[in-house]
């Protein structure tokens, strides 16, 4: 694989357009098939927006804000990071699904088959076996349920994986970027197809325990528990991590997650916060009679090291990961 197949950059310039140039010094190449970039909302998003159309003039680009970014720098608050995709080393086409508080199921199913025919004439050959799509979504929509469960029935066998754009953990406005701007309720899809290897996958430092949480009371639109195993949710929750229900913080919340077992794997379910009625606020819908078990942590240096391992076992060195 070239080496100059996939550049990356990360900065940390606080003042946005001196961060943009950064970025495009690094990860500028002669040709270009996509760029992919992760911005802290702290930034000033019009001007961070009008440098990246100067300077990625005629390329597709596309970004969202976030809650901290990865990159070749690290974990950073307020930084852009990302990445150039050279031209030849796949094909990518990109769209923007706007207005999602008034989302339903057969415009997201279009939206997403008119943007696989657009990849498919580019790239005849794609299949589920060389193509990938990557969703990032307004994280204040509270839309990526059934937006993600629309794509993949259009997109078939073709693997999703992506995200919720952030804002630094203010829980105000969220943005995703696209055709020269930010947006927000809006969600963006990209459909890459490559000759390179690539593997989507999933690691979590957390293994659940015995105790079961049956929600027996929930408003999954809401993404609100109410009642667990028939009390109120936060008090038997903080029952079972065996601390005072007053004492549940984000901090608690991080290191006691829940996690739910679909098809013999276990999901980390997070929590965002307990109400002062008692329930909790969870990051994802939650139904009525699932069945959740608290989780607590491990290694995570180990568990990711024995994750990359095994990936560099099936395709090898990868000169790019998105997380």
């Amino acid at each position: 694989m070239s080496v100059q197949t996939i550049r990356m950059a990360q900065s940390s310039a606080t003042e946005a357009r001196q961060a943009v140039q950064e970025f495009h010094a690094t990860v500028a190449q002669p040709e270009m098939e996509l760029v992919l970039f992760f911005c802290s909302s702290e930034y000033d998003l019009e001007v961070l927006a009008a440098e990246m159309n100067r300077l990625f003039a005629g390329v597709q680009v596309v970004g969202c804000t976030t809650a901290g970014e990865i990159g070749p720098a690290g974990y950073l608050q307020h930084s852009l990071s990302g990445a150039s995709f050279a031209a030849g080393s796949c094909v990518a086409v990109s769209g923007l699904l706007e207005h999602l508080s008034q989302f339903d199921i057969t415009q997201g199913h279009d939206f997403a088959q008119t943007l696989l025919q657009r990849l498919e004439s580019r790239a005849p050959g794609a299949s589920a076996d060389n193509s990938f799509a990557f969703m990032l979504i307004d994280g204040m929509s509270v839309r990526e349920e059934p937006v993600s469960h629309a794509l993949q029935y259009a997109i078939g066998q073709i693997p999703l994986f992506g995200g919720s754009a952030g804002d630094d953990q203010k829980f105000a406005v969220t943005h995703v970027y696209s055709n020269g701007r930010f947006h927000s309720d809006s969600a963006l899809l990209i459909l890459i197809s490559t000759n390179l290897p690539f593997k989507i996958f999933k690691t979590q430092h957390f293994i659940s325990t015995d105790e079961r949480l049956v929600v027996t009371e929930a408003d999954p639109a809401r993404r609100i528990v109410k009642e667990i195993n028939g009390l109120p949710a936060a008090a038997e929750y903080a029952r079972l991590l065996g601390v005072d229900v007053h004492g549940l913080n984000p901090m608690r919340f991080a290191a006691s997650p829940v996690v739910v077992m679909i098809d013999g794997t276990d999901y980390v379910r997070s929590i965002q916060k307990a109400n002062p009625d008692g329930s909790l606020t969870f990051f994802c819908a939650i139904e009525e009679g699932v069945v959740l078990r608290v989780a607590h942590g491990i290694d995570i240096v180990n568990n990711l090291k024995q994750t990359f391992d095994q990936i560099r076992a099936e395709i090898g060195s990868p000169q790019l990961v998105l997380g």
